[in-house]
């Protein structure tokens, strides 16, 4: 198998079988995403004990990218802190628009180099980002109320 189709297989793998699918009990941080391109909609919850994200969720409707790359940031950013949660982010982010020198070499992107041929394709770069900005929305949301 190479491994083009081995990536294929782990993002069809992640949209037919979400992880940390569904909407989370409050008290948390919540953003919406919506990409009026295509149609792809997701929700994202996060909990954040102190400055650490304990749980995140999500749910939503779009492609097979979109909905992967949801399941898999969920995966990513569970139990990290607000700023390592933000260094995948910025880590990712360059990486799905091509300004990555070396994604297979960074640590800090480590599975989700799955994605790092969404490049390639700008009208998917969206789909692959949209979990993503929802995500820093909702730390940032977190981020601004007083402690």
């Amino acid at each position: 198998m190479d491994l083009g189709n081995l990536y294929q297989d782990v993002i069809l793998e992640h949209n037919r079988n979400p992880r940390n699918w569904g909407e989370l009990p409050p008290p948390n941080d919540r953003a919406d995403g919506r990409n009026p391109m295509c149609g792809d909609e997701v929700t994202v919850w996060l909990k954040l004990e102190g400055d650490r994200v304990t749980d995140i969720s999500f749910v939503g409707t779009g492609c097979a990218i979109s909905k992967a790359s949801a399941s898999m940031m969920t995966q990513a950013i569970k139990g990290k802190t607000r700023a390592e949660a933000e260094a995948v982010f910025e880590q990712f982010h360059a990486m799905v628009t091509g300004h990555h020198a070396n994604p297979a070499g960074d640590a800090t992107v480590g599975k989700l180099k799955v994605f790092a041929g969404v490049a390639r394709f700008p009208a998917r770069v969206k789909c692959a980002s949209l979990a993503w900005h929802a995500m820093h929305e909702a730390l940032h949301q977190a981020h601004s109320r007083a402690s």
